[in-house]
């Protein structure tokens, strides 16, 4: 009898102090960490921007300032998967111009709980009136864009 109380005693003790977990509460049970729900398919998607002539420096000092740290943060959540920032070698005619071309393999379609892009923003730039403020400017010098989900073709496979 006298074990039985010693143990009670020592579980609870246990409990009050955090050394074992309360089944009590589901606010209290084991959460795994976020990752892509088992339903989720990596999915790569292509950023393209064509900037202002005279501006390419301006542009991409910002773009790497913001763009790719939020995108580095994200790598290291496990969000993105990988991402590579392509530029032409050669020019070509003014309407299929582009400039830049970044190519993002994100682990799903929707970010895990603080792992959008606005939340990490937010996590890596405290003063959001600065970051408003350069990336309003990079916008300016930003004369086209757009963002096209690709997807990867086996011409061995039959359609």
């Amino acid at each position: 009898m006298q074990t039985v109380t010693y143990i009670r005693r020592f579980l609870l003790a246990a409990m009050l102090f955090g050394m074992l977990p309360s089944f009590s509460s589901p606010a209290n049970a084991y959460q795994a960490p976020a990752t892509a729900s088992p339903a989720a398919h990596p999915e790569t998607i292509e950023w393209v921007y064509r900037v202002r002539y005279g501006f390419h420096d301006e542009w991409f000092d910002l773009f790497r300032k913001y763009q790719l740290a939020i995108l580095d943060r994200q790598k290291q959540l496990g969000y993105v998967l990988s991402y590579t920032v392509w530029a032409p070698s050669l020019h070509t005619s003014e309407e299929s111009r582009w400039d830049y071309r970044i190519v993002i393999t994100r682990a799903s379609h929707d970010a895990p709980p603080g792992q959008s892009e606005a939340e990490v923003a937010k996590q890596l730039f405290p003063d959001q009136a600065a970051f408003r403020k350069d990336e309003n400017r990079r916008w300016e010098l930003t004369t086209n864009h757009w963002d096209l989900p690709i997807h990867e073709v086996d011409p061995n496979k039959a359609e």
